[in-house]
């Protein structure tokens, strides 16, 4: 019943925001968005006190947590339901997204000053289906959440973007949408060659598991024509390289608390239906293709870390930051060690407080400076103490200072990947090649901040500048002492994570 609240408070905020004044719209959004994140803290402290141990929610279905099944209708032979439920890794997941949304919104609350109660109201309807994502365990369910998303981001950008926002929010949605029907398409090639009579995912995970005579088409076997289909859907909305074009596009044109959410919360959707439908339900495909999948990781990391080297924009920044950790996640997903697999869970998390917080402190300076332009400013430290000061804390993260979330994901990856037995002798090489990354992330964080922040004030613009309001900063103190907390204490996700990581490891015979 718990994940039935969340979605029903939430839902029913969404339709009162809607309809509120403009005036009152951002205070009630934050209201309404602060009891599902309320009640998400509740659910994690009681899966870290009663849950220890819990297993995955595809594998053992009997110890998911906060689960539910209701009879919905049936699609020909195929049964659907109203199947929801948490393990280790939708757990942390689902408390990132409640706590994300609530401070994205009170960020909103300088930037957003026109159509308020549509823009809250958007932001509210989007946590709905994002919490549908990470708690859904029926196929047509969690589609249904899955496309939900893309309705409130595509008008967010569309309506309240920057100068090109059309191009962007069209671009957006054709490139996830397709992704969609493609992964939709391999999905169903495998649901119709079994004897499926479910849409539950723990159905479909034990189904795939033990499929055999499977056709072949071109003499490749349907296991991986799938695989590959799928892979190719979720990869769009990691998103890695080259599939990535849509990304800086959309997070420069979107406006600031879209950005949280979009680095925050909804590239994580990618990274999350990875790991449960790649390399889970197809896990002995995934180590057959463990390679080349390691491959575009690595070309992710880097390749991403080059292009943020070469923006002048703050924001391009770290929307390319964000493909180059994404490609990490890939290397650790593919390792299939405990540290690999389960550092790559924790990476989602970290990456998604740390971006969140990166693209929230470029917000509060562009709503002050009314610039993104590294070159255009200098000397913010002065200013903008408080807000200048959490950017370079936030920066460190990013580059992986020891005590910090970032570290700690990187280090289980690297840790993970580099004798992972399904890279063979390429492991050291892919790995160490990953570790430059970081390299390349120093050298474009730092050279942004001395020229942004630190020597003689200087600003292109004719703005008077003065330090950031309360509500404006809040959040920003916020997320770094998340990141913080989660870097001192990894174990306050990492340890629930590893249960629910650890029966994936076992398919196949282990690692």
């Amino acid at each position: 019943m718990w994940v039935a609240a969340l979605l029903l408070v939430t839902l029913l905020g969404t339709g009162l925001v809607f309809l509120s004044p403009d005036r009152y719209a951002g205070k009630l959004a934050a209201a309404v968005s602060a009891v599902p994140a309320l009640g998400s803290i509740y659910m994690y402290w009681v899966y870290l006190t009663q849950y220890g141990g819990t297993g995955n929610a595809l594998l053992s279905p009997a110890d998911i947590a906060f689960g539910q099944q209701i009879p919905w209708i049936t699609l020909g032979e195929l049964e659907v339901s109203y199947y929801v439920g948490l393990d280790g890794i939708s757990m942390p997941l689902l408390a990132l997204t409640t706590v994300l949304t609530t401070l994205a919104i009170v960020s909103a609350w300088t930037p957003i000053d026109e159509r308020q109660s549509q823009f809250y109201g958007l932001m509210l309807f989007m946590e709905v289906s994002l919490i549908g994502v990470f708690s859904a365990l029926d196929f047509f369910l969690w589609f249904v959440f899955w496309e939900g998303v893309l309705i409130p981001m595509y008008l967010l950008i569309g309506v309240w973007g920057g100068p090109r926002r059309k191009y962007a929010a069209i671009k957006f949605f054709v490139y996830t949408n397709v992704a969609s029907l493609i992964m939709f398409a391999g999905l169903f090639a495998l649901v119709f060659s079994t004897d499926l009579t479910s849409l539950s995912l723990p159905a479909m995970a034990e189904a795939f598991r033990t499929a055999s005579g499977l056709p072949t088409i071109a003499g490749v076997n349907l296991m991986t024509i799938s695989f590959i289909l799928m892979f190719f859907g979720f990869a769009v909305k990691v998103p890695v390289f080259p599939l990535h074009t849509w990304l800086p596009d959309a997070h420069v044109e979107a406006p600031t608390p879209v950005s949280v959410m979009l680095a925050g919360v909804l590239l994580k959707m990618g990274t999350y239906a990875l790991l449960r439908f790649n390399f889970t339900m197809l896990a002995d495909t995934a180590r057959q293709l463990a390679v080349p999948l390691a491959i575009i990781g690595v070309v992710s990391v880097i390749y991403g870390a080059m292009l943020a080297l070469a923006q002048r924009d703050l924001k391009r920044i770290v929307a390319y930051s964000s493909i180059s950790s994404m490609g990490y996640v890939i290397l650790g997903l593919v390792a299939f060690t405990p540290y690999g697999m389960g550092g790559a869970t924790f990476q989602m998390i970290a990456h998604g407080l740390i971006s969140g917080l990166m693209f929230m402190a470029v917000g509060v300076i562009y709503n002050t400076t009314h610039t993104r332009m590294v070159g255009d400013m200098s000397g913010l430290a002065d200013r903008m103490p408080w807000t200048v000061g959490i950017f370079v804390a936030a920066a460190f993260g990013y580059m992986g200072l020891p005590l910090m979330a970032g570290f700690a994901g990187e280090y289980f990856i690297f840790q993970g990947s580099f004798n992972a037995p399904t890279l063979g002798g390429a492991a050291p090489v892919l790995t160490s090649l990953a570790m430059f990354g970081i390299v390349i992330v120093a050298g474009y964080l730092l050279w942004a901040m001395q020229r942004t922040l630190f020597g003689g004030f200087n600003l292109e613009t004719d703005y008077e500048v003065s330090p950031a309001a309360f509500h404006d900063v809040a959040p920003l103190a916020v997320l770094l002492l998340l990141v913080i907390a989660l870097g001192v204490a990894p174990d306050l996700s990492f340890a629930m994570i590893q249960d629910s990581i650890s029966p994936v490891l076992e398919i196949g015979g282990g690692a």
